[in-house]
């Protein structure tokens, strides 16, 4: 995830907020259940190992939702939906690796940031450290995140080439199809410790950013629980051994 998302209908997500209230904590509380949504196509963020949902984020949020009391009903579908289903009270909170944007947060409320990301350059040939170098070349992206919006904010390029899912924006750098693939450095870093990266270069980084689960807009009480909760497990070390297990380093945002 993580990821650097952006919402490729901001506006109709801002308009369809108003279909159905969201639920707030003690709703919440009063069922024993939350239900959080995700992509379920992050690794090392968020992912499938045959049919059990893993991975960063899904375990963080199992901690976190534990500290609060309560048990969690997962739903997974595409990135692009996640918000979209938030702000029309399809599920409580959506963890999937998004990045704190302006626009975002004009139709979600978004929790502490959980993990700081950003988008890492990575090719097949030699490692690109820049963007100054990736004038002429084409470059793929995941549909609807913030690693699109920075790519298509460069001069010079080639092209920008979107897809459905990050590793099909892999697979199309693996494939020849295009000459970069942009991404969040924990997924480049998994990605190349697989059998089929090591043909992969880690580049620099394109840019930094804070990623965050979201609420429905202004559902502040649960917003304020979910920070709660993570605080503790930011203080306590609970976070700091998740984060070494899925990185070998501690991701948390020191500023």
């Amino acid at each position: 995830m993580s990821p650097i998302r952006l919402l490729a209908a901001g506006l109709t997500l801002m308009l369809t907020w108003t279909l159905a209230p969201a639920r707030p904590l003690d709703a919440i509380q009063k069922s024993g259940k939350i239900i959080v949504a995700t992509e379920g196509q992050y690794p090392p963020y968020n992912f499938f190992e045959g049919a059990k949902l893993t991975g960063f984020e899904i375990d963080l949020a199992e901690a976190v939702t534990k500290k609060m009391g309560l048990a969690i009903e997962w739903k997974t579908l595409a990135f692009d939906g996640l918000l979209t289903g938030l702000a029309q009270d399809r599920w409580d909170l959506v963890i999937a690796g998004h990045a704190v944007t302006d626009e975002r947060a004009k139709a979600v409320t978004f929790t502490q940031p959980h993990f700081c990301g950003g988008g890492v350059i990575v090719s097949t040939k030699t490692p690109i450290a820049s963007s100054q170098e990736l004038i002429g070349k084409t470059i793929s992206v995941q549909t609807g995140t913030t690693f699109l919006d920075e790519a298509q904010k460069l001069q010079g390029v080639k092209g920008v080439k979107n897809y459905p899912q990050d590793t099909d924006a892999r697979a199309a750098l693996l494939g020849g199809r295009v000459d970069a693939w942009v991404t969040d450095p924990a997924v480049a870093r998994a990605a190349l410790s697989t059998a089929e990266g090591k043909s992969l270069k880690m580049g620099g980084m394109l840019f930094i950013e804070h990623n965050a689960a979201a609420v429905a807009k202004d559902n502040a009480s649960l917003a304020q629980a979910f920070n709660q909760a993570l605080t503790e497990l930011l203080a306590n070390g609970e976070y700091a051994k998740l984060s070494q297990r899925y990185f070998k380093t501690d991701i948390r945002c020191r500023r």
